[in-house]
């Protein structure tokens, strides 16, 4: 059974026990960074396309991956977050139910999610997927924003990581990585720089990270305090209501589910 840790807060619990827990800090501009930690074995994950990107060419999606949470995850619906860029900026391949919407890139940053729902953050074609893994969805975005604890030796070059926005580095940022425990860990801030997002990850214990979504009008992050229960916004500051993912999004995004 999850129990709470020093340093976490707990945010959603699941039948046996803590589901979602949270820790956050102030960044050096005053702004807040949250780490968000899905509990392995607690939590299930699901890609979704969005009503306009990526573009589906033809391919048959169903309502499970459609541009708003399903009627059938609404019971179980613990959280929801942001994907990543847009598929025609060229930042990553994307499957989702075993249908590549967009190819797979060797050597980028993935989220991978399995037929049973459980998710790994990794580099493509080097540590994923897993020997023997039954892959079911995908999601890249860029170049690897950290590897084993350690940031990019890139991570000094924002432009590698998303244009300026109004000719600013420190921008909406999220980011996705795994810890030791299987642990999937979301972090988001409102006006942040990729190494803030990165050393967020790291120090929550990913041991690999990759950035998704940037910019206030794509970062968004929903949360609830058990499966089904009313959502909350996660990031603080952030322009999306909670509800978003619910009446439909224009872009992908994740869902996460209680175990059953």
């Amino acid at each position: 059974m999850p129990l709470e840790q020093p340093g976490w807060v707990p945010v959603s619990y699941g039948k046996t026990g803590i589901a979602i827990d949270a820790q956050s800090r102030v960044l050096a501009d005053g702004s807040h960074l949250i780490v968000v930690r899905f509990r392995a074995g607690q939590t299930r994950f699901a890609l979704h396309v969005g009503s306009q990107d990526p573009p589906t060419a033809g391919a048959v999606v169903s309502p499970e991956a459609g541009p708003a949470v399903s009627r059938a995850e609404l019971p179980r619906l613990l959280a929801a977050f942001n994907g990543g860029f847009k598929v025609a900026s060229g930042s990553g391949g994307l499957e989702i139910d075993g249908q590549i919407l967009a190819r797979l890139q060797p050597g980028l940053a993935s989220f991978v999610i399995d037929t049973n729902g459980s998710g790994h953050t990794g580099v493509w074609d080097q540590n994923l997927p897993i020997p023997g893994e039954h892959v079911a969805s995908v999601r890249q975005n860029l170049l690897p924003l950290a590897i084993g604890p350690h940031l990019s030796s890139r991570i000094s070059q924002i432009a590698l990581w998303g244009a300026r926005y109004k000719g600013e580095d420190m921008v909406a940022r999220s980011g996705l990585g795994e810890d030791a425990n299987g642990n999937i860990l979301y972090a988001a801030s409102m006006a942040a720089l990729p190494s803030d997002v990165g050393t967020g990850l790291i120090d929550a214990g990913a041991n690999n990270a990759m950035e998704l979504d940037i910019n206030p009008e794509w970062v968004q992050l929903a949360l609830a305090a058990h499966p089904g229960g009313q959502l909350k916004a996660g990031v603080p500051g952030q322009n999306r209501p909670p509800n978003q993912y619910l009446v439909g999004w224009t872009r992908d995004f994740f869902t996460v589910l209680a175990s059953p």
